[in-house]
């Protein structure tokens, strides 16, 4: 018995020592987080940026004895659980691993840090441009790899197919990943998945913009490995990936809601102010400053609160966190969500810097907006009234999207259809570089182009060969290929079906064309042959184009360059039109024969030619 209370107050007396007395502080074994949780030697800016968090620990006194890295500055906030160290790291340094000492009195506390080498090649991987098709997928909505991820403990909204508009449905990167040989055997050389980093949103977080931690994929489609694993897997089949990224909100889930670096981490003062998008007022020589300040700073959603890059501290992270992405994961690009909601200047820090490292990655950013000089305010080399510099290399393409769409399905007079097709060209002066502006038939913010179209087949086929043959970087959307349909008004369930045959059990499989309908094998094999055809054609990659002013319900035009020439014929009237080409002489030689490069139709002569009812002819020029 004398035993026992012994054993007990030796127990009692050591849970005593312990607790913390009342007022005094925990002590703090390691920080939370530490990010970015490791970095790399070599890399062109010899600047690091550490954020530490943890309890108190603004009170620990950092220490750094490793060759060729020093402590340049330490950054205490308002909030004594941050500490910001800012590293100096040598030329001349040398990968390794080495601890962080963190001192207060007489506690010591040693964090272990690496910086690794970076791959051979790093610095000087291409992106993507002209020469490439974009497939734009929702990871949740493509296919499911791997079901034992789909509920996980700790995430907030569970799985339920049977709701489109915010259910998380299951689909992965594993998905992905079994579907490579598909995606690669339709001629798409780039794929584009939605945000892939942890979402832990209580509801409707499958769609990635509403980050919770910058550096984790969100455990339901995966891990950081094996999202390094899909990169090098899409590789081997002459596939890149770009990430898509948001640097103007978080969700409100994020762990820095539960204790905030400073007040002024978030816009506003971390209060929820709503932006009303009045996106013109940054490149408006009339906007108010109240208005300009609501659209850049204001939330975009109450749950999504809106990052304040004018604060040093979080420019400096999102800048660093984009570098470790593409370093860490070996992208091939970046697509930038919300472009134009971000501070101006930061965009152009951060644009500047992601290029200084990689100056031959592409980024592309999203401006939702027909208004061509909007979308090219931010565009590197464009001079703007207001001396706004940009190192942005690609916009997405809306004004020419919108205008596609709706010309195609509009009645055939002068200053209807084809015609503000043709007319919309003119806006490719505002663009330094309009062959690297991304064009896309849809999105994932978008209708479906088929419902778009009025679900007409023959204007489809336009509708696609004419985004594959422009001057532009072409990109498409999952299920494009095979019909997919929704709802014209914005829907986005609607637009954001699963794609049939990436989970089990279902009953039709667009990977194998199991069940799916003449029309949709008539797309899908359409799309096929007209992607793998643009692959090897160097003279829609980088040749010019020519076009002729649309005439009789037909629009002409052509590609060429030093060795080959490409006509593109598109015709709306419902039967079939003969065509006389005498007003092509100056780049359609009298004696040319060609070839339809999708049907095989040759042409003996091309004085006058017959081109189907609803029908578009692409021709190799002999």
């Amino acid at each position: 018995m004398r035993d026992r209370v012994k054993l007990f107050l030796h127990i009692l007396s050591g849970l005593l020592i312990c607790m913390p007395l009342p007022g005094m502080a925990q002590t703090m074994t390691r920080p939370e987080h530490v990010e970015p949780g490791f970095w790399w030697v070599g890399m062109k800016s010899d600047q690091l940026q550490l954020m530490l968090h943890g309890r108190q620990i603004a009170e620990y006194v950092p220490h750094i004895d490793y060759p060729g890295v020093r402590i340049k500055a330490v950054h205490k906030l308002a909030n004594p659980n941050y500490l910001f160290i800012d590293l100096q790291i040598s030329p001349y340094t040398k990968a390794g691993k080495f601890d962080i000492r963190l001192n207060q009195g007489t506690q010591n506390l040693s964090v272990p840090y690496e910086l690794k080498a970076r791959e051979k090649g790093a610095a000087d991987r291409a992106g993507f441009g002209p020469a490439d098709v974009i497939l734009n997928l929702m990871p949740d909505r493509f296919a499911n790899g791997n079901t034992a991820n789909d509920q996980l403990p700790g995430f907030g909204d569970k799985l339920d197919r049977s709701d489109a508009s915010a259910g998380r449905h299951g689909g992965d990167l594993q998905g992905i990943r079994d579907h490579l040989d598909y995606i690669a055997s339709m001629g798409y050389t780039m794929i584009w998945p939605t945000p892939v980093i942890e979402n832990k949103q209580k509801t409707y977080s499958y769609h990635g913009y509403a980050a919770t931690d910058y550096y984790q994929v969100d455990a339901r489609f995966g891990s950081n490995e094996e999202y390094r694993q899909l990169v090098a897997a899409a590789r081997k089949q002459g596939i890149g990936v770009i990430q898509d990224i948001v640097l103007n909100h978080i969700g409100d889930g994020h762990w820095w809601l539960k204790d905030l670096p400073s007040p002024d981490w978030l816009s506003f003062n971390s209060q929820f102010v709503p932006t009303y998008h009045a996106r013109t007022t940054v490149a408006d020589p009339y906007a108010s400053a109240i208005d300009k300040k609501n659209f850049t700073q204001g939330w975009f959603d109450a749950h999504m609160p809106d990052m304040n890059q004018q604060n040093p501290l979080v420019a400096n992270y999102q800048i660093q966190n984009t570098i470790w992405w593409i370093e860490y994961a070996r992208l091939s690009g970046i697509r930038a969500d919300t472009y134009g909601y971000s501070d101006a200047a930061f965009l152009t820090k951060w644009s500047g810097r992601i290029m200084q490292e990689y100056p031959h990655l592409t980024m592309v950013g999203e401006e939702w907006s027909d208004n061509p000089n909007l979308v090219a305010y931010w565009l590197a080399g464009k001079t703007n009234a207001n001396g706004y510099v940009s190192h942005m290399p690609s916009m997405m393409d809306y004004p020419l999207h919108d205008t596609l769409r709706k010309a195609l399905v509009a009645p055939e007079n002068l200053h209807s259809g084809f015609a503000t097709l043709y007319e919309a060209l003119i806006n490719d002066q505002l663009y330094p570089a309009p062959a690297r502006m991304v064009l896309f038939e849809g999105n994932h913010d978008v209708s479906r182009l088929y419902s778009a179209l009025d679900e007409d087949l023959d204007l489809f086929k336009m509708a696609v060969t004419y985004v594959a043959t422009m001057p532009r970087t072409p990109q498409f959307y999952y299920g494009t290929e095979i019909l997919m349909t929704s709802t014209k008004h914005r829907d986005d369930g609607a637009f954001r079906k699963d794609f049939p045959g990436g989970w089990a059990g279902d009953t039709v499989n667009a990977f194998t064309g199991q069940g799916l309908n003449a029309k949709q094998q008539e797309a899908q094999a359409y799309i096929k042959k007209l992607l793998n055809w643009r692959k090897n054609a160097s003279t829609i990659h980088s040749g010019r184009l020519m076009h002729f002013a649309p005439q009789e319900g037909m629009y002409v035009y052509f590609r060429y360059d030093q060795k080959h020439k490409f006509m593109v014929v598109m015709n709306k009237n419902m039967s079939e039109t003969e065509l006389t080409t005498a007003r092509f002489s100056e780049i359609l030689p009298a004696n040319a024969k060609a070839k339809d490069v999708l049907s095989g139709q040759q042409f003996e002569q091309m004085h006058q030619i017959k081109v189907p009812a609803r029908g578009v002819l692409l021709m190799e020029i002999m």
